[in-house]
């Protein structure tokens, strides 16, 4: 029993139910223990930058081929975006096929948009160029400073270009920035002992601000998110994992501890670091790990661009606004673009809806009051599924360019390789001497 308990996914999970019991216990208390939550979520934010950062740099840094990172770049943003348009349109046809707000006859003039204020109101991309422009930096301080995840990995990019074409000059920087990026791991492991205590805050405040009858109101909502995510996965995902050569199932196995995480927390953010370092424990090359976990955030939101649709056309249903094919063609082909801006911390996605709506002009913003009790509830949905799509999609495209070491992955998945404590380092020419090293020491040890 102690060894069962001593499992970190084991104790994510036990922490979710205590926090679901909580909430719906000691609303009142519930409610209070946000701060777990957001303590636990800080501190991961707090190692995003530095991680990104020295991870896309060193993996950039020791490629020996630039014309690798173009290539799996410009693969990445195909695939990005095949992937979340199939999303965007299943959700469109589920929506469309059950109908979840049909009946309810709102009228969208009576609603009061006071609990919405403050999403309608942010500051968003009102364009395509926008969100181009805005992924380059004013400063390099200001992108760390802000912790912009695709400004950082721009420059992470260019920076590790650079220090590829130094050459052999670059090679005393590399290898600080590659014991750094160790000792940065270390500390993600040392925050993962708090992910049940953020897990159990961070339901204990779901369950206890808004409640189970909230769910249960609008339940048919739910159902249709966390079915058509259901469906992406298995029917999506699945049969790209098949084609692939290996195993959907054991992937998610393989992922439990993060999926755990990101399903008490409801933020694809808090397991960044992590992913990382498991895609490439499971044979990913640093290089694309480290690009392509922190790009999907926002170029990959499969569950945010499954919900938006799901949610923008419940309201047009609930309001009774009439909406011909060619508008829900019209909502498909804004949410294209607009679903790029989304991040991966909860909230993000209630914040482009609003935008996207609004932009829009024919579904009413202030049918957006109609998901604000369910919405978290929701979340954890759609941050599971943008965390499995983005690891899916990482050995993907390490596939597809020849970054993955396949039999690897096969061990590891099947259970065969006991995951190190730290996080492995590729031997390359930069590092091949100080690797031959530390296997001497591993061999007189044992």
């Amino acid at each position: 029993m102690k060894r069962v308990l001593g499992k970190l996914y084991v104790q994510v999970l036990v922490a979710v139910v205590l926090g679901i019991v909580v909430g719906v216990v000691f609303p009142a208390t519930g409610e209070a223990l946000a701060p777990l939550g957001d303590g636990f979520i800080k501190l991961i934010k707090m190692l995003l930058a530095p991680v990104i950062f020295l991870t896309v740099v060193s993996g950039i840094a020791s490629m020996e081929n630039m014309k690798e990172l173009g290539r799996v770049g410009a693969r990445a943003l195909v695939y990005f975006e095949v992937l979340s348009t199939l999303a965007l349109v299943i959700g469109l046809v589920v929506v469309d096929v059950l109908k979840p707000g049909v009946g309810m006859n709102i009228d969208p003039k009576a609603l009061d948009t006071t609990s919405i204020a403050v999403y309608t109101s942010a500051p968003h991309h009102h364009s395509m160029l926008d969100f181009l422009l805005g992924i380059i930096p004013d400063s390099i301080v200001d992108a760390f400073a802000k912790g912009n995840v695709l400004q950082i990995l721009l420059f992470s990019v260019l920076l590790g270009i650079a220090l590829a074409n130094a050459g052999p000059r670059a090679k005393p920087f590399i290898d600080v920035m590659d014991s750094l990026m160790r000792g940065m791991f270390n500390i993600v492991n040392m925050v993962m002992r708090l992910a049940p205590l953020g897990a159990f805050g961070a339901m204990a405040f779901t369950v206890g601000k808004y409640g189970f009858g909230t769910m249960f109101s609008l339940g048919k909502l739910m159902g249709c998110v966390y079915l058509t995510c259901l469906l992406f996965v298995a029917c999506v995902l699945g049969p790209i994992c098949r084609y692939c050569g290996f195993s959907l199932w054991k992937l998610l196995r393989y992922m439990k501890d993060e999926l755990l995480t990101v399903l008490g927390t409801s933020s694809s953010e808090s397991v960044v670091p992590q992913m990382i370092s498991k895609m490439e424990r499971a044979g990913c090359s640093k290089s694309v790990a480290g690009m392509m976990i922190p790009a999907g955030l926002s170029f990959n939101p499969d569950g945010q661009a499954i919900y938006y649709t799901i949610a923008a056309i419940f309201i047009a249903q609930a309001t009774n606004t009439p909406l011909t094919l060619t508008d829900q063609l019209i909502v498909l082909a804004v949410l294209m673009f607009t679903s790029k801006g989304s991040a991966g911390v909860s909230g993000s996605g209630f914040i482009i809806l609003a935008a996207t709506l609004a932009s829009l002009g024919t579904i009413p913003v202030s049918g957006m009051v109609l998901l604000l009790g369910v919405d978290r509830f929701m979340s954890g949905a759609r941050a599971l599924t943008n965390t499995i799509g983005n690891g899916v999609g990482t050995l993907v495209i390490a596939k597809w360019v020849g970054a993955l070491d396949h039999k690897k992955l096969q061990r590891v998945l099947a259970g065969d390789e006991s995951p190190p404590s730290v996080v492995p380092m590729p031997v390359n020419t930069h590092h091949s001497q100080h690797c031959s090293e530390d296997e001497g020491k591993v061999a007189k040890r044992g």
